[in-house]
């Protein structure tokens, strides 16, 4: 398969079942060994249906805007923007809140298919911005966040 039919199975794979909830979508994009490598998800197919489920509970309004994407041999990468609110269960009760963070993919396609994935969203702006990462009194006061070592 080209570069750039690897790019529209991996749009479709972020439209249909990223933004839309259309499982049923990525059964023909995605090869049966399909092998996932992000840290936190499950490994295999079935495991990134009830991954994105999860995503889509805490935030009903997720949506991935693509910004770049990049084709080589049998290698996509792509940055994309992750928006939503959370409205649902993450790591506790809904924050109510509003993110928007950077992820970075890279997936390996064989015949037309993702045989694996690698991915890295922005967990600590994620964090940060849903009010879950641990403040400091200064930081209260000053409105910016510290880690401690």
């Amino acid at each position: 398969m080209s570069s750039e039919q690897n790019k529209r199975v991996l749009t479709n794979v972020i439209e249909e079942g990223f933004n839309k909830g259309n499982f049923a979508a990525l059964d023909a994009l995605f090869a049966p060994d399909y092998q996932e490598h992000q840290f936190g998800l499950k490994k295999n197919l079935q495991g990134l249906k009830e991954d994105i489920a999860f995503l889509r509970a805490g935030f009903p309004d997720f949506h991935l805007t693509i910004e770049d994407m990049i084709a080589d041999e049998d290698k996509v990468w792509i940055r994309m923007t992750a928006q939503g609110t959370n409205l649902g269960p993450l790591l506790g009760p809904p924050t109510n809140k509003a993110m928007t963070i950077t992820v970075m993919d890279v997936c390996r396609f064989e015949n037309g298919r993702i045989v694996e994935h690698w991915g890295v969203p922005d967990r600590f702006a994620q964090l940060a911005q849903l009010g879950l990462l641990p403040r400091s009194q200064d930081a209260k006061a000053t409105g910016s966040a510290r880690v401690s070592s």
